[in-house]
């Protein structure tokens, strides 16, 4: 699959696109094989909505994991920055939303974020519990299936595409 020449680029948030009231489950198809993902609609319904959203424009399809933290102690593997730096997002930012029900236990999905409600297009699993990371930065979802994909990604594997399932 090849990069797109020029990434794709929002104005503002999107609207509604998901129901809370409903179950969503992401589908990461990787270089490293496949990741599913419970999405956490009901406690982070705005977070859940941007990934939705996001996932279902091919925004995510093609970029690669560009942060990759296995040493000295497992952290995490980060992706979704169509500038492959760290610095890049879907050209707008959104506020953190915390819940009490989601922490940073292995294998979580969370935003990225450089400070409080500066979230984007950014995303990072755990490799490892991160406490410290509780109410900084917005958890909606957890890996279902495929934690030995998420241990096996590199710095530089891809996300090939990522499909949503609603229940």
């Amino acid at each position: 699959m090849q990069r797109r020449s020029q990434p794709i680029r929002f104005d503002a948030p999107p609207e509604r696109v998901i129901d809370p009231a409903k179950k969503y489950v992401a589908k990461v198809y990787t270089s490293g094989g496949l990741i599913t993902i419970d999405l956490a609609a009901q406690d982070a319904p705005n977070t859940v909505n941007n990934f939705v959203f996001l996932s279902c424009a091919g925004f995510y399809d093609g970029l690669t994991f560009h942060r990759v933290v296995k040493q000295p102690e497992p952290f995490v593997i980060q992706g979704g920055d169509p500038r492959g730096d760290g610095r890049g997002g879907p050209g707008y930012l959104f506020a953190d939303e915390f819940s009490p029900n989601l922490r940073h236990d292995t294998g979580v999905i969370s935003m990225a974020n450089s400070g409080p409600n500066t979230n984007g297009s950014q995303f990072f699993i755990t490799l490892a519990p991160a406490h410290h990371l509780d109410d900084k930065h917005s958890v909606f979802g957890r890996v279902s299936s495929g934690m030995e994909a998420v241990n096996a990604i590199e710095q530089g594997d891809k996300i090939l595409s990522i499909s949503i399932e609603e229940s």
